[in-house]
């Protein structure tokens, strides 16, 4: 029960610094992913615009996929005796624990139009057998 109703979502709209600046803050956000499976792969696919390729860190350490992403940019802009200077950094970190069906040795990574594609393929083993029909005797 809430002492003060209403008090929480008013608080709330003070913190929020999307509306306070009127701009999104990306300094508190995670990209979001998806993941999908097909019969010979996983696919990753996280949404990352307004980044550059070599922004990003993609490694394998122990069974675990990390991906990493850091930009940093300055920009200035002078109007007479008027100087304004701003910095931007964006950063990001990501893990997956990876299941013992992926070859490891053969993950690719691409980004392009915004979204970084991670494909993960599957082991021999692990991939989906053609049906077999079983003649009945």
């Amino acid at each position: 029960m809430d002492v003060l109703p209403g008090m929480r979502s008013n608080l709330m709209d003070i913190l929020d610094m999307d509306r306070f600046f009127n701009q999104p803050t990306r300094y508190a956000r995670v990209p979001a992913t998806n993941i999908r499976e097909t019969d010979d792969e996983f696919l990753v696919e996280l949404a990352a615009p307004g980044m550059a390729k070599k922004d990003f860190h993609v490694d394998v350490d122990n069974n675990i996929l990390e991906i990493k992403a850091e930009k940093e940019e300055e920009s200035e802009e002078q109007k007479g005796t008027y100087t304004r200077r701003e910095y931007d950094y964006t950063s990001f970190f990501r893990s997956f624990d990876l299941p013992q069906t992926v070859q490891a040795d053969n993950i690719k990574a691409a980004y392009e139009d915004g979204i970084l594609r991670i494909h993960l393929p599957k082991t021999a083993e692990a991939k989906r057998k053609p049906v077999k029909a079983i003649e009945i005797a």
